[in-house]
């Protein structure tokens, strides 16, 4: 795919395995738009499958992250064009939430700026988010007369306090990014100038994790919060077997013998030394 001939998203690949992903409709404070939506389910497609890529940064070009769905591209051209707006529609909720949520991949959302409306979707999406001090959040769909749809009622629920989900639908009260923190609807907030360093050195910390166990562990997460005790010890238990199998650098049993064997692992202090195997990998690609 080549990501120079993209009109709506801009991606760079890093050499330490990050790609930063950034919504480009910075003139509009990059509202989504339909071809925005198309470009991206192509974009996370090629990147869950490019084995340069170890993390996923997802922000905005200009002024802000993400100030909701573009009304007029998205709603009122699309009124009376039901294949079209069809077609749209599958891919808002393919890349913001099915693709997203399951990228095999640690994905933050890096927030400035305005993040509103419908953008909470992929902010609940990335497993971290690292907001601005300054970064505006907001619901305003209550002051459209519509509610937030879209997903956007599930995973402010979800991923929220039920009182504080209430509060800010009901309102449209708008929050900075220090309360986004304190009610976590992000991992994290830090000053402005700040959040390109945060936000790398948090992607640069998971990119030298091991792989297989990252994405175990984001996929069971995830599942077990529906599941009832029991149905989670057994799915759980089978996740761990099936890492272990999946698991080309043998993440386990190299760490158990550099702590039990070698006394070169401290559980704690760091990573356990990952084989040449992994290292072989990062030079190949």
């Amino acid at each position: 795919m080549n990501f120079n001939e993209l009109k709506n998203v801009k991606v760079t690949i890093s050499d330490d395995g990050i790609a930063w992903v950034n919504l480009n409709r910075p003139d509009k404070r990059n509202a989504m738009s339909p071809d925005l939506h198309f470009e991206m389910v192509d974009v996370l497609k090629e990147l869950a499958e490019d084995p340069k890529v170890r993390v996923l940064v997802l922000g905005g070009e200009g002024e802000s992250w993400c100030a909701g769905q573009d009304i007029k591209l998205f709603f009122r051209e699309l009124d009376d064009k039901p294949r079209e707006r069809h077609l749209a529609r599958l891919a808002n909720h393919e890349w913001r939430w099915t693709l997203l949520s399951s990228f095999p991949k640690p994905t933050i959302a890096m927030v400035h700026g305005y993040c509103f409306g419908g953008a909470f979707v992929q902010l609940f999406a990335c497993d971290f988010a690292i907001a601005a001090d300054e970064a505006l959040f907001g619901l305003s769909e209550v002051n459209w007369g519509i509610l937030p749809g879209g997903l956007v009622g599930k995973v402010i629920v979800d991923g929220l306090s039920y009182r504080d989900a209430v509060y800010y639908s009901m309102t449209g009260e708008q929050l900075d990014g220090k309360k986004a923190a304190e009610i976590k609807l992000v991992t994290q907030s830090v000053p402005g100038e700040q959040l390109r360093a945060r936000t790398e050195a948090l992607a640069q910390e998971l990119a030298k994790k091991n792989p297989q166990t990252l994405r175990t562990i984001k996929e069971s997460l995830r599942l077990v919060r529906g599941m009832s005790v029991d149905q989670a010890a057994d799915y759980l238990l089978a996740k761990e077997r099936e890492m272990r199998f999946l698991d080309r650098e043998g993440g386990r049993e190299k760490a158990m013998t550099q702590f039990l064997d070698e006394k070169t692992y401290r559980p704690g202090y760091g990573e356990y030394q990952r084989g040449a195997e992994e290292q072989g990998e990062k030079e190949a690609s």
